[in-house]
Protein backbone atom coordinates (compact mmCIF):
# COMPACT_ATOMS: atom_id res chain seq x y z
CA UNK A 1 0.00 0.00 0.00
CA UNK A 2 1.32 3.24 -0.80
CA UNK A 3 2.02 5.64 1.49
CA UNK A 4 -0.98 7.72 2.90
CA UNK A 5 -3.40 5.04 3.66
CA UNK A 6 -4.02 3.47 7.34
CA UNK A 7 -4.34 -0.14 8.14
CA UNK A 8 -6.98 -2.11 6.35
CA UNK A 9 -9.40 -3.99 8.48
CA UNK A 10 -12.06 -6.79 7.92
CA UNK A 11 -15.56 -6.38 7.80
CA UNK A 12 -17.62 -9.62 7.56
CA UNK A 13 -15.13 -11.34 5.55
CA UNK A 14 -13.68 -8.56 3.24
CA UNK A 15 -10.77 -6.25 3.14
CA UNK A 16 -11.57 -2.81 3.62
CA UNK A 17 -9.07 -0.08 3.15
CA UNK A 18 -9.66 3.17 5.31
CA UNK A 19 -8.80 6.75 5.06
CA UNK A 20 -9.59 10.30 6.13
CA UNK A 21 -10.98 11.30 2.94
CA UNK A 22 -11.80 10.36 0.06
CA UNK A 23 -11.89 12.00 -3.32
CA UNK A 24 -14.03 10.86 -6.11
CA UNK A 25 -12.55 11.88 -9.56
CA UNK A 26 -9.49 12.80 -10.40
CA UNK A 27 -9.91 16.12 -12.47
CA UNK A 28 -8.41 19.28 -11.42
CA UNK A 29 -10.60 19.64 -8.52
CA UNK A 30 -10.02 16.41 -7.01
CA UNK A 31 -6.10 16.37 -7.77
CA UNK A 32 -6.21 20.25 -5.96
CA UNK A 33 -8.17 18.33 -3.38
CA UNK A 34 -5.87 15.27 -2.74
CA UNK A 35 -2.67 17.91 -2.75
CA UNK A 36 -3.99 20.04 0.12
CA UNK A 37 -5.55 16.99 1.82
CA UNK A 38 -2.22 15.02 1.41
CA UNK A 39 -0.18 18.04 2.73
CA UNK A 40 -2.18 18.40 6.42
CA UNK A 41 -1.27 14.84 6.41
CA UNK A 42 -4.60 12.78 6.12
CA UNK A 43 -4.23 9.73 4.43
CA UNK A 44 -5.93 10.23 1.83
CA UNK A 45 -7.30 8.59 -1.12
CA UNK A 46 -8.31 9.80 -5.02
CA UNK A 47 -9.84 7.77 -7.45
CA UNK A 48 -10.37 8.19 -11.02
CA UNK A 49 -12.15 5.98 -13.35
CA UNK A 50 -10.80 6.96 -16.80
CA UNK A 51 -8.33 9.73 -17.48
CA UNK A 52 -6.26 11.52 -14.89
CA UNK A 53 -6.74 14.97 -15.23
CA UNK A 54 -10.42 14.67 -16.54
CA UNK A 55 -11.65 16.62 -19.22
CA UNK A 56 -8.77 18.75 -18.88
CA UNK A 57 -6.37 15.88 -19.90
CA UNK A 58 -8.57 15.78 -23.82
CA UNK A 59 -7.44 19.54 -24.20
CA UNK A 60 -4.38 19.66 -26.25
CA UNK A 61 -3.06 23.05 -25.36
CA UNK A 62 -4.13 25.22 -22.06
CA UNK A 63 -3.34 28.68 -22.07
CA UNK A 64 -5.31 30.40 -19.36
CA UNK A 65 -4.04 28.69 -16.49
CA UNK A 66 -1.75 30.80 -14.04
CA UNK A 67 2.01 30.39 -14.62
CA UNK A 68 1.79 28.52 -18.14
CA UNK A 69 2.55 31.93 -20.48
CA UNK A 70 3.13 29.73 -23.53
CA UNK A 71 0.16 27.09 -22.41
CA UNK A 72 0.56 23.59 -21.39
CA UNK A 73 -0.23 20.31 -22.57
CA UNK A 74 -3.91 19.69 -20.59
CA UNK A 75 -2.64 15.85 -20.39
CA UNK A 76 0.64 17.16 -18.77
CA UNK A 77 -0.37 19.22 -16.76
CA UNK A 78 -2.84 16.27 -15.40
CA UNK A 79 -0.19 13.73 -14.84
CA UNK A 80 1.60 16.86 -13.01
CA UNK A 81 -0.93 17.48 -10.46
CA UNK A 82 -1.18 13.95 -9.92
CA UNK A 83 2.89 13.20 -8.85
CA UNK A 84 2.72 16.36 -6.60
CA UNK A 85 -0.35 14.44 -5.21
CA UNK A 86 1.38 11.19 -4.88
CA UNK A 87 4.55 13.42 -3.51
CA UNK A 88 2.71 14.46 -0.71
CA UNK A 89 1.22 11.02 0.14
CA UNK A 90 -1.80 10.35 -1.53
CA UNK A 91 -2.74 7.63 -2.78
CA UNK A 92 -4.24 6.79 -6.45
CA UNK A 93 -6.68 3.79 -7.28
CA UNK A 94 -7.49 4.12 -11.05
CA UNK A 95 -11.55 2.07 -10.53
CA UNK A 96 -14.78 3.73 -10.62
CA UNK A 97 -16.84 4.47 -7.66
CA UNK A 98 -20.15 2.47 -7.68
CA UNK A 99 -21.60 2.95 -4.14
CA UNK A 100 -21.40 5.79 -2.17
CA UNK A 101 -23.56 5.08 1.44
CA UNK A 102 -23.17 7.14 4.81
CA UNK A 103 -23.46 4.40 7.82
CA UNK A 104 -24.32 4.72 11.08
CA UNK A 105 -21.25 6.11 12.60
CA UNK A 106 -20.92 9.55 10.58
CA UNK A 107 -18.39 7.55 8.32
CA UNK A 108 -18.31 6.80 4.66
CA UNK A 109 -18.11 3.79 2.75
CA UNK A 110 -17.46 3.43 -0.80
CA UNK A 111 -17.58 0.79 -3.23
CA UNK A 112 -15.35 -0.03 -6.58
CA UNK A 113 -16.15 -3.26 -8.72
CA UNK A 114 -13.43 -4.89 -6.74
CA UNK A 115 -12.66 -3.22 -3.60
CA UNK A 116 -14.59 -1.66 -0.22
CA UNK A 117 -13.21 1.33 1.11
CA UNK A 118 -13.59 3.36 4.05
CA UNK A 119 -13.52 7.39 4.65
CA UNK A 120 -14.40 9.83 7.63
CA UNK A 121 -14.50 12.34 4.93
CA UNK A 122 -15.60 12.64 1.28
CA UNK A 123 -15.05 14.99 -1.40
CA UNK A 124 -16.82 14.30 -5.06
CA UNK A 125 -15.54 16.24 -7.87
CA UNK A 126 -17.03 13.81 -10.61
CA UNK A 127 -17.15 16.23 -12.40
CA UNK A 128 -19.99 16.49 -15.50
CA UNK A 129 -20.53 15.23 -19.23
CA UNK A 130 -20.99 17.83 -21.55
CA UNK A 131 -24.33 16.60 -23.70
CA UNK A 132 -23.13 15.80 -27.44
CA UNK A 133 -24.54 15.98 -30.56
CA UNK A 134 -23.15 12.03 -31.11
CA UNK A 135 -23.07 12.70 -34.95
CA UNK A 136 -20.34 11.84 -37.63
CA UNK A 137 -16.94 13.52 -36.66
CA UNK A 138 -17.58 15.25 -33.61
CA UNK A 139 -15.87 12.73 -31.60
CA UNK A 140 -12.95 12.49 -33.70
CA UNK A 141 -12.65 16.09 -34.32
CA UNK A 142 -12.64 17.10 -30.78
CA UNK A 143 -9.76 19.13 -29.60
CA UNK A 144 -9.22 19.99 -33.45
CA UNK A 145 -12.09 22.53 -34.16
CA UNK A 146 -15.21 21.14 -31.88
CA UNK A 147 -15.42 22.54 -28.50
CA UNK A 148 -18.10 22.66 -25.64
CA UNK A 149 -15.62 25.64 -24.20
CA UNK A 150 -15.80 29.23 -25.54
CA UNK A 151 -13.95 30.51 -22.69
CA UNK A 152 -11.22 27.82 -23.28
CA UNK A 153 -10.78 28.04 -27.05
CA UNK A 154 -12.15 30.74 -28.95
CA UNK A 155 -9.18 32.53 -28.96
CA UNK A 156 -7.99 29.60 -31.29
CA UNK A 157 -10.35 31.32 -33.95
CA UNK A 158 -9.36 34.59 -34.74
CA UNK A 159 -10.93 36.06 -37.31
CA UNK A 160 -12.22 32.82 -38.54
CA UNK A 161 -15.82 31.61 -39.28
CA UNK A 162 -17.65 28.83 -36.87
CA UNK A 163 -20.64 27.73 -35.59
CA UNK A 164 -22.67 27.64 -32.65
CA UNK A 165 -24.96 24.64 -31.86
CA UNK A 166 -27.93 25.42 -29.21
CA UNK A 167 -30.48 28.18 -28.34
CA UNK A 168 -30.37 28.34 -24.61
CA UNK A 169 -28.18 30.87 -22.41
CA UNK A 170 -25.06 29.30 -22.24
CA UNK A 171 -25.22 29.17 -26.29
CA UNK A 172 -25.85 32.72 -26.70
CA UNK A 173 -23.44 34.13 -23.50
CA UNK A 174 -20.67 31.59 -25.45
CA UNK A 175 -21.53 33.24 -28.69
CA UNK A 176 -21.49 36.34 -27.80
CA UNK A 177 -18.04 36.22 -26.45
CA UNK A 178 -16.98 34.72 -29.28
CA UNK A 179 -17.43 37.44 -31.42
CA UNK A 180 -14.18 39.02 -29.30
CA UNK A 181 -12.23 36.32 -31.58
CA UNK A 182 -14.17 35.14 -34.70
CA UNK A 183 -15.21 36.89 -37.40
CA UNK A 184 -18.40 35.56 -38.16
CA UNK A 185 -20.87 33.30 -35.85
CA UNK A 186 -23.74 31.25 -36.61
CA UNK A 187 -26.11 29.83 -34.62
CA UNK A 188 -27.66 26.63 -35.49
CA UNK A 189 -30.98 25.91 -33.60
CA UNK A 190 -33.20 23.01 -34.11
CA UNK A 191 -35.96 25.22 -33.24
CA UNK A 192 -37.90 28.50 -34.41
CA UNK A 193 -37.43 30.75 -31.29
CA UNK A 194 -34.46 30.48 -29.14
CA UNK A 195 -35.05 29.68 -25.44
CA UNK A 196 -32.30 31.92 -23.95
CA UNK A 197 -33.50 34.55 -21.73
CA UNK A 198 -34.86 37.90 -23.44
CA UNK A 199 -31.35 40.33 -22.48
CA UNK A 200 -29.13 37.42 -24.15
CA UNK A 201 -31.60 37.13 -27.56
CA UNK A 202 -32.04 41.29 -27.82
CA UNK A 203 -27.86 41.24 -27.64
CA UNK A 204 -27.17 38.38 -29.44
CA UNK A 205 -29.73 39.81 -32.32
CA UNK A 206 -28.04 43.60 -32.04
CA UNK A 207 -24.21 42.19 -32.81
CA UNK A 208 -23.82 42.29 -36.53
CA UNK A 209 -21.27 39.17 -36.32
CA UNK A 210 -23.90 36.75 -35.10
CA UNK A 211 -26.81 34.95 -37.84
CA UNK A 212 -29.04 32.27 -36.96
CA UNK A 213 -30.38 29.51 -38.85
CA UNK A 214 -33.05 28.15 -37.53
CA UNK A 215 -34.83 24.44 -37.40
CA UNK A 216 -31.90 22.82 -38.18
CA UNK A 217 -29.40 20.66 -36.74
CA UNK A 218 -26.50 19.25 -37.49
CA UNK A 219 -25.93 15.72 -38.82
CA UNK A 220 -21.88 15.12 -39.53
CA UNK A 221 -18.98 17.52 -38.63
CA UNK A 222 -16.46 16.95 -41.48
CA UNK A 223 -12.55 17.80 -41.70
CA UNK A 224 -9.34 16.32 -42.85
CA UNK A 225 -6.76 17.10 -39.82
CA UNK A 226 -9.43 19.94 -37.97
CA UNK A 227 -12.92 21.24 -38.49
CA UNK A 228 -13.67 22.55 -42.13
CA UNK A 229 -17.67 22.47 -42.61
CA UNK A 230 -21.21 20.98 -41.10
CA UNK A 231 -23.56 19.83 -42.92
CA UNK A 232 -26.76 20.63 -41.54
CA UNK A 233 -30.28 19.64 -41.96
CA UNK A 234 -33.39 21.25 -41.88
CA UNK A 235 -35.88 19.24 -39.69
CA UNK A 236 -39.05 20.71 -41.54
CA UNK A 237 -38.33 20.44 -45.50
CA UNK A 238 -35.11 18.15 -45.03
CA UNK A 239 -33.30 19.83 -46.62
CA UNK A 240 -29.22 19.32 -46.64
CA UNK A 241 -26.94 21.74 -47.07
CA UNK A 242 -23.17 22.11 -46.01
CA UNK A 243 -21.64 25.38 -44.40
CA UNK A 244 -17.62 25.91 -44.41
CA UNK A 245 -16.81 26.17 -40.75
CA UNK A 246 -13.44 26.80 -38.83
CA UNK A 247 -15.19 25.58 -35.41
CA UNK A 248 -18.40 23.88 -34.06
CA UNK A 249 -19.14 25.23 -30.53
CA UNK A 250 -21.54 23.12 -28.99
CA UNK A 251 -23.86 24.24 -26.01
CA UNK A 252 -26.53 21.91 -25.25
CA UNK A 253 -26.27 21.23 -21.82
CA UNK A 254 -24.35 19.59 -19.57
CA UNK A 255 -24.62 16.12 -16.78
CA UNK A 256 -23.30 16.36 -13.94
CA UNK A 257 -22.15 13.14 -12.86
CA UNK A 258 -23.89 13.29 -9.07
CA UNK A 259 -25.47 9.85 -9.61
CA UNK A 260 -23.69 8.40 -6.24
CA UNK A 261 -25.45 11.82 -4.96
CA UNK A 262 -29.02 11.24 -5.56
CA UNK A 263 -31.33 10.40 -2.61
CA UNK A 264 -27.86 11.50 -0.12
CA UNK A 265 -27.99 15.09 -0.68
CA UNK A 266 -29.86 18.34 -2.03
CA UNK A 267 -29.41 18.68 -5.60
CA UNK A 268 -30.52 21.43 -8.09
CA UNK A 269 -33.09 20.89 -10.85
CA UNK A 270 -30.32 20.41 -13.03
CA UNK A 271 -28.66 17.60 -10.79
CA UNK A 272 -25.85 19.49 -9.22
CA UNK A 273 -24.83 19.15 -5.43
CA UNK A 274 -25.87 22.33 -3.54
CA UNK A 275 -23.13 23.64 -1.44
CA UNK A 276 -22.46 26.40 0.55
CA UNK A 277 -19.28 28.50 0.47
CA UNK A 278 -17.00 26.09 1.69
CA UNK A 279 -18.27 23.05 -0.72
CA UNK A 280 -20.32 21.41 2.23
CA UNK A 281 -23.67 19.39 1.25
CA UNK A 282 -26.07 19.01 3.84
CA UNK A 283 -24.67 16.12 4.81
CA UNK A 284 -21.89 16.57 7.50
CA UNK A 285 -18.44 15.29 5.70
CA UNK A 286 -19.30 15.35 2.48
CA UNK A 287 -18.69 17.75 0.06
CA UNK A 288 -19.14 18.50 -3.58
CA UNK A 289 -16.36 21.01 -5.78
CA UNK A 290 -16.17 21.56 -9.83
CA UNK A 291 -18.40 20.75 -11.85
CA UNK A 292 -20.55 18.59 -10.04
CA UNK A 293 -21.64 21.72 -7.64
CA UNK A 294 -24.02 24.25 -8.46
CA UNK A 295 -23.23 27.04 -10.11
CA UNK A 296 -19.91 26.11 -11.09
CA UNK A 297 -18.01 28.15 -13.42
CA UNK A 298 -16.80 25.29 -15.22
CA UNK A 299 -13.27 26.17 -15.39
CA UNK A 300 -9.90 24.85 -14.39
CA UNK A 301 -8.97 27.35 -12.41
CA UNK A 302 -12.30 27.61 -10.59
CA UNK A 303 -11.99 23.89 -10.05
CA UNK A 304 -9.16 23.81 -8.44
CA UNK A 305 -9.97 26.87 -6.61
CA UNK A 306 -13.16 24.21 -5.32
CA UNK A 307 -10.84 21.48 -4.60
CA UNK A 308 -8.90 23.21 -2.37
CA UNK A 309 -11.84 25.47 -0.45
CA UNK A 310 -13.58 21.68 0.08
CA UNK A 311 -9.64 19.88 0.91
CA UNK A 312 -9.49 22.39 3.86
CA UNK A 313 -13.12 22.01 4.64
CA UNK A 314 -12.71 18.30 5.28
CA UNK A 315 -9.75 19.17 7.24
CA UNK A 316 -11.69 21.86 9.11
CA UNK A 317 -14.34 18.93 10.03
CA UNK A 318 -11.89 16.20 10.77
CA UNK A 319 -10.06 17.93 13.67
CA UNK A 320 -13.41 19.35 14.96
CA UNK A 321 -13.82 15.57 15.17
CA UNK A 322 -10.88 14.83 16.48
Amino acid sequence: MRPGATPAFSVEGSLVKSFDIAIIGGGGAGLTAAIYAARSRRPTVVFEGDVTGGQIATTDLVENFPGFPDGVDGFELGQAMLRQAEKFGATSEYARVTALHREEDGNFTLATDADEFRARAVIVTAGAEYNKLNVPGESELTGRGVSYCATCDAAFFHNQDVLVVGGGDAALDEALFITRYARSVTIVHRRDELRASAVLQERARANAKIAFIWDTVVDRIEGEKAVERAVLRNVKSGDVSTIPAAAVFIFIGQTPDTHLLKGLVDLDEGGHALVDLEMATNVPGLFAAGDVRTRSARQLISAAGDGATAAIAAEHYLAGLD
